[in-house]
């Protein structure tokens, strides 16, 4: 009854909200600009419409599918006056498949779409002048020169449609998979090996995952490429230790996939959206693939978090370094450290380098990286970062550098007061989401000068942007 009652009033406040716009209206709408998911942004009577698949400069027709107060969000229908720099999407999916937003948008305006993303971030949540004189230097986007077949790491939902097992990407806003053997961004050797287990998956009738039943076995095929050795993991979640013929399904995916060197699985049976749940076993193989970024080699375990684009991350890592400012005689304290990757990186040009993770898995696949290359003016150690890094202070630490690269929702605010507590030369922050970083350069303004910003274009043809920015402290050396 409460939740009747609920939804009841839900339809209330939205039948009393004064809107020009109605459900299920069609619109002609001006497109001003683009969003940080790659949506058009446009206003019909000042009130604003994202419409996905529409451009900035451009007129459309839109239906209106969903209001809220101050916002909604309208389908495209058709383009009335087009954007010079729309493209054709090669993709066949791309109108379904919710993975690549700006497949329709040419290359190099993508690149100086992102560029902006950072400057309007930095100005409007971060209060920092991008124009000007004074102004943060927000540099171009530095891009790929092929765009494509980027991504080492694909992560397959699969289901079950008119009876058949299916596996792709999700539909945009949804969990409605769309059944594909290709993908664009993927590299060539995922798509194969997902495309493989499929096949064999259907033919040795291994049972689909039914999200919403939660019936079935096989929730997803995790495919993971070294991209400069080839070797090839492929990861099969399932909902429960027993897979039904195992041995002819090992059989097969070695035969049928080129460069696998590692089968693992891992047991999820919780009801949840999380890919991975916590039981991993090696069914065959190595437990590890290897890469390489720049000169450092890498372990890749099956969750192990490790850039998805080695071509961009090592254009990235280089100028971390680089504004790092490292000339081998710095202490650099590396946060949200993972399994080191940008701390093996700096330990290249730097006396010694502290990295601290919260993952225990993840500080064992640091440890065991520094190792492989036989790198030792590294100490890697578990925790949060803001307990951490205050215990090393005690123990007489005192950082030249402090990098962070944190995830999406960014740094901990105790985190950003340790680092002004601590009051290292220089800061660089690695980031993945441009709000984020505005709002966490906001605080650690109040000490440090933040010098410039370069965004990384990690994710062709997605809205997100990589930057890395460098903040040096007032009154420090530059």
């Amino acid at each position: 009854m409460a939740k009747t009652a609920k939804k009841r009033r839900g339809l209330a406040v939205k039948q009393e909200l004064d809107l020009p716009v109605r459900l299920g209206q069609t619109v002609e709408v001006e497109i001003t600009g683009l969003n940080h998911e790659g949506a058009g942004v446009g206003r019909v009577d000042g009130y604003t419409l994202f419409v996905q698949g529409a451009l900035a400069g451009e007129r459309v027709r839109a239906r209106v599918e969903h209001v809220k107060k101050s916002y909604g969000f309208a389908a495209l229908l058709d383009v009335i006056e087009a954007s010079p720099h729309r493209a054709q999407p090669p993709c066949p999916v791309f109108d379904r498949c919710g993975g690549c937003s700006l497949q329709h948008l040419a290359y190099e305006e993508q690149l100086r779409h992102k560029q902006q993303i950072v400057k309007d971030n930095l100005r409007r949540i971060g209060g920092f002048p991008v124009e000007g004189e004074g102004a943060v230097v927000v540099h171009p986007t530095i891009g790929m020169s092929d765009p494509w077949r980027y991504r080492n790491k694909a992560q397959v939902p699969i289901g079950e449609e008119n009876g058949a097992l299916v596996g792709g990407f999700y539909a945009e806003r949804s969990h409605e998979i769309v059944d594909m053997d290709e993908c664009l961004i993927q590299h060539p050797a995922n798509d194969e090996a997902v495309a493989a287990v499929k096949r064999i998956a259907a033919r040795l009738g291994i049972p689909p995952y039914d999200e919403v039943r939660h019936t079935g076995l096989l929730r997803h095929v995790v495919a993971k490429v070294g991209a400069r050795t080839g070797e090839v993991m492929v990861v099969l979640v399932t909902t429960e230790d027993f897979i039904p013929q195992r041995e002819m399904l090992i059989e097969s995916i070695r035969a049928q996939v080129p460069g696998v060197t590692s089968i693992v699985q891992n047991v999820n049976p919780e009801k949840t959206n999380v890919i991975f749940g916590k039981k991993t076993v090696t069914l065959w193989g190595s437990d590890v693939i290897y890469d390489y970024i720049g000169p450092i080699k890498f372990a890749i375990s099956a969750r192990s978090f490790y850039q998805v684009n080695p071509v961009q991350t090592e254009v990235l890592y280089n100028k971390t370094l680089e504004y790092a400012g490292a000339t081998g005689t710095e202490t650099v304290i590396d946060a949200y450290c993972g399994i080191g990757t940008i701390s093996l990186f700096l330990a290249q040009k730097s006396r010694h380098v502290y990295g601290v993770e919260i993952v225990p898995e993840a500080i064992a696949d640091a440890n065991r990286n520094a190792e492989l290359n036989g790198i030792a003016n590294v100490t890697f150690e578990t925790g949060p970062a803001e307990v951490v890094i205050p215990a090393w202070k005690d123990q007489g630490i005192r950082p030249d550098v402090i990098v962070v690269d944190p995830p999406r929702k960014g740094c901990d605010e105790a985190l950003l007061t340790t680092i002004l507590q601590m009051k290292p030369q220089r800061v660089v922050y690695v980031s993945c989401n441009p709000s984020t970083l505005a709002r966490d350069l906001k605080v650690l303004a109040e000490l440090y000068e933040v010098k410039e910003v370069q965004p990384v274009d990690m994710f062709p043809h997605t809205g997100h942007v990589e930057s890395v920015a460098l903040l040096v402290r007032r009154g420090a050396e530059n």
